[in-house]
């Protein structure tokens, strides 16, 4: 039975059950920012099983991509030396909230491997936590599975609850027992049933875990049992298809098998049982669909957990004798195997396929150099040794190894890694980069006051009282004429640097003295710090100011801030919803914008961009912000970043068609934009393109700037400027057609130069020799005359120079016949080191350059004796 039909059956196993079926979530989970990845089938479920969150059906059943492999959850290390880690697996599961319980979850589960699976009840064991008889009794009595198959799974884990059989989603909050479906392999398979000593074996595996949310667990470790039992049960689609396809690996199923396959192709292997097969195998699974879903190979996070993957393939390519990129070339194989199950994969292909294949061509220019040093290190290591943690970290630093690449193929020595040297070595460059980095006043500071209160949403101007001042990183109770310091006030219209935003400029002004406002930071989240100089008189705690922003320069950033949520919008409608925002710096010139997009983007997409953003504009629509609860937000569809954790209440604005949360200052209506102009497009890493544009009066001093050019080019080739461009064409066409011109003047020059050259050729025992000067020809013309003379010499050895702007040029060429005994490479050289050169190439034809051209002379006369040196 192939996996793609064990699939489809058990989503349609429990349709028939009244489940209602849920596509898989992205692998970026949308409401657990404590995860990093989607890891089992309960995620995108999790805040309907906490109560926050209420769906239509009280059933469900799904297919869920998952991937573990970086924080907590993370199988990486494992993948290719056993047969069931991956970092990439489909989990099925079937779901309760609130409506059945033990008794219908266990006999579905039951019903649906024997019946529709149809899988030998006496292959079945079930394990039940100590303390649950309810489920003991619903196997034994109501399912009939012998005593001797159901094993009792205590607290093995060293605390009350914490057992194999025992599940909680945290240290609080709903828990409740789990009860397991192993599979006997035989008795021809090593390892122990459940509980036993030899349960690490591979005989007796897990492939369904039911999970029976029974109690709440509070802070003191009390048990509450839950008003709306429910339940979460999994089923992994790689090991039941292991099962149903008789096979023991994971890597045997046919959804492997075609897979290695094509890893196999690409690599040119052809032992298909090679384990770096099956590495590449499983990681082109994760970094497509991590693709698909948003995340972008990066140095941080998420990307870079996917660059691990991505170079871990790379490195096994490598082992295999991949010296070029050849992993996205698998993506299509990857589509075809489950791009019936997973549409978004075929829609997306091509984007991935790009992707992967800049991380590769990226990688692949230090691969080699990097396999050399740590193959060279672990050569002087004997088995059981430590590899050098410095080391370690050079090669993470320079040649792009991650340390759990480098201790993969450590491993494979039997050598480990010194861990410890390489975490101080990495947090010694960070301290190095934040020592060289711009020091940020408030990045340290202490403080334990009260909040500031933000009112710039709806003035620029507040009355304040200054709660604490800090100079050089201390707090003080007073700042000076001249000095630099933070200040923290009780109210601020002043928005501090978030979300893209830079922080407002502006003045604090007492009856003191005067505070020139710079930068405006977070200390703390709701801790306004002002970066600045007093300017005159001072400034003490207690003091009453008038804190008033700089009008201008927030009314620019408000309008470049405003625009990007309608570039945004935008983007996504030109080039596709792929679109993804990977960062934004939003001031008073310009919005910056990052975004996921394989390729550049067309001249006639960058118009069509603008022109959309323009007829927002125009529409001068208001502005509306709204605050609410983050469940309410997402129900009406706004905009989330991947990644971005957000709070319990959110911002939702709307501006033009747009609808995203923000918390940053925007325009009234959006036609106080004024204008929109993209000034810049351009790509910042493998499948992210960046953006710069302007509003209002940087558009216009765009258009002036650009008229003034425009007038000046056409003054210059006199014509107006609407005419400018066709005569700069014009001109074009004719400085190309001169330079042909130029070219063949030079070639029938040096050309008939050549001819007289003919004569001045020197026998010497039936070699010629020739070596002359031509004068005003260009290297190209040298070349061509040495290939003439060279045909026409039959046996010969030459040297050809010309001057240039005051440097020499040289050629040397032999014929075929002679270069046994002379080499032009170092017949070449021997003249270039005369005239402050040096030079070489092959046997046949060689250049050089020097820079003294009154040596050229003797140089070329030398060649003769040298020539009859090497016939002697």
């Amino acid at each position: 039975m192939k996996s793609s039909a064990i699939r489809q059956s058990f989503l349609d196993f429990f349709a028939s059950k009244g489940h209602t079926v849920v596509p898989s979530s992205p692998l970026v989970p949308g409401n657990d920012p404590t995860l990093l990845f989607t890891n089992a089938g309960m995620v995108q479920f999790k805040d309907v099983f906490t109560g926050q969150d209420k769906r239509t059906y009280t059933r469900a059943v799904s297919s869920q991509r998952c991937v573990r492999a970086g924080g907590k959850h993370n199988d990486l290390e494992n993948v290719g030396y056993t047969a069931r880690h991956h970092t990439f697996f489909e989990m099925l599961g079937n779901f309760s909230f609130g409506d059945y319980f033990k008794q219908d979850a266990i006999k579905y589960a039951w019903e649906y491997l024997t019946t529709v699976l149809k899988l030998p009840t006496e292959k079945l064991w079930v394990t039940v936590y100590a303390e649950d008889d309810e489920a003991y009794d619903i196997w034994h009595n109501d399912v009939g599975v012998p005593k001797e198959r159901i094993v009792r799974i205590g607290d093995n884990k060293g605390a009350r609850y914490a057992s194999d059989n025992f599940w909680a989603m945290g240290d609080t909050g709903p828990c409740g027992p789990c009860t397991e479906i192993f599979y006997d392999h035989g008795p021809e398979v090593a390892g122990g049933p459940p509980g036993s000593p030899d349960e690490d074996g591979d005989r007796y595996i897990e492939i369904w875990n039911n999970v029976f949310m029974q109690f709440n667990r509070d802070e003191a470790g009390t048990m509450h049992p839950l008003p709306k039992p429910s339940v979460d049960t999994g089923m992994g689609l790689e090991r039941i298809s292991a099962v149903m396809q008789h096979v023991h690996s994971n890597y045997d199923i046919d959804l492997f098998q075609a897979l290695i396959k094509a890893a196999a192709r690409e690599t040119q292997t052809a032992d298909l049982a090679n384990n770096s097969l099956k590495v590449i195998a499983d990681h082109i699974r994760a970094c497509s669909f991590l693709i698909v879903d948003g995340v972008i190979p990066g140095n941080e996070g998420r990307g870079y957990v996917l660059r691990r993957i991505i170079r871990r393939a790379i490195r096994h390519g490598y082992k295999l004798g991949a010296r070029a990129a050849f992993f996205h070339r698998i993506v299509p194989d990857l589509a075809a195997v489950m791009g019936e199950a997973y549409p978004e994969l075929v829609k997306a292909q091509d984007r991935v396929m790009d992707i992967l294949r800049q991380e590769e061509e990226r990688f692949f220019e230090t691969i080699e150099h990097g396999m050399g040093i740590l193959e060279s290190a672990l050569k002087a290591l004997p088995a059981g040794g430590t590899f050098d943690g410095e080391l370690a970290f050079k090669l993470h630093d320079t040649y792009g190894f991650p340390l759990d690449l480098t201790a993969d193929i450590c491993r494979e020595a039997d050598v480990g890694v010194d861990t410890a040297a390489f975490d101080a070595a990495m947090a010694r460059q960070k301290a190095q980069a934040r020592a060289a980095g711009k020091f940020k006043l408030g990045a340290a500071l202490e403080y334990a006051g009260e909040a500031t209160t933000f009112h710039g949403y709806d003035t620029l101007t507040h009355d304040a009282t200054v709660l604490a001042l800090y100079k050089d990183g201390s707090a003080v109770n007073e700042l000076r004429e001249g000095e630099l310091g933070v200040v923290v006030l009780d109210h601020t219209p002043f928005y501090a640097e978030s979300g893209g935003q830079v922080g407002d400029r502006g003045a604090l002004q007492s009856t003191q003295g005067a505070f020139e406002v710079e930068d405006t930071q977070k200390i703390q989240a709701q801790v306004f710090g002002h970066h600045g100089i007093v300017k005159t008189g001072t400034l003490a705690v207690g003091d009453s100011v008038l804190a008033r922003v700089d009008d201008v320069a927030r009314a620019c950033t408000m309008r470049n801030h405003s625009v990007t949520h309608l570039m945004h919008k935008a983007l996504r409608e030109v080039l596709g919803e792929h679109v993804q925002q990977k960062g934004s710096l939003v001031d008073s010139e310009k919005t910056r914008f990052d975004f996921v997009q394989p390729t550049p983007m067309t001249d006639a997409q960058i118009r069509e961009v603008e022109a959309r953003v323009n007829a927002e504009i125009l529409a001068n629509t208001a502005t509306q912000a709204r605050v609410m609860p983050i469940e309410e937000a997402q129900k009406t569809g706004a905009m989330m970043l991947f990644g971005e954790k957000y709070g319990d209440v959110v911002r939702v604005l709307d501006i033009g068609s747009s609808r995203e949360l923000c918390g940053g200052t925007h325009v009234a209506r959006t036609g106080d934009i004024g204008a929109f102009k993209i000034l810049l497009e351009t790509g910042v890493a493998a499948g992210v393109r960046r953006v710069e544009a302007t509003t209002g009066t940087g558009v216009l001093a765009y258009l002036a700037e650009t008229e003034k050019h425009l007038g000046a080019i056409a003054q210059a080739v006199k014509v107006t400027p609407a005419d400018a461009a066709e005569r700069v064409a014009q001109l074009l066409d004719h400085s190309r057609a001169l330079e042909k011109e130029v070219e063949r003047l030079k070639s029938k020059l040096a050309s008939s130069q050549g001819d007289e050259l003919l004569q001045q050729a020197v026998d010497l025992n039936g070699v010629r020799v020739l070596a002359a000067q031509l004068d005003g020809v260009d290297a190209k013309a040298l070349r061509e005359t040495a290939d003439k003379l060279r045909d026409k010499l039959k046996s010969c050895a030459l040297v050809l120079g010309t001057v240039a702007d005051g440097k020499v040029s040289l050629i040397a060429a032999v014929t075929a016949d002679l270069t046994g005994r002379i080499k032009a490479g170092e017949l070449v050289n021997f003249v270039a080191t005369q005239v402050g050169g040096k030079g070489g190439g092959k046997p046949d034809m060689a250049m050089a350059g020097g820079n003294d051209p009154a040596g050229l002379p003797a140089a070329l006369a030398s060649v003769r004796d040298w020539v009859q040196g090497r016939l002697a």
